[in-house]
């Protein structure tokens, strides 16, 4: 079993949000660009409503720093 439980998009974008990710310019659909000090820009690319499972959680973890407990 993995550690990351199933979220939606909203959630995980608000968690990234809090851990000091900040939305730097947003495209028209579902893209956002998400910079922070020290790490590379980010695309996040899902729709706020959109069930993201353990396996892109642990991938989105790995590009942004984010851990299970911040979910």
């Amino acid at each position: 079993m993995t550690q990351w439980p199933s979220r939606k998009a909203r959630q995980v974008l608000a968690a990234l949000v809090r851990i000091g990710w900040a939305i730097k310019r947003e495209t028209p659909g579902s893209h956002k660009i998400l910079s922070r000090p020290g790490w590379p820009d980010y695309v996040f690319s899902f729709h706020d409503a959109e069930e993201i499972g353990p396996k892109m959680l642990a991938r989105i973890a790995k590009h942004t720093g984010l851990k299970p407990e911040d979910l």
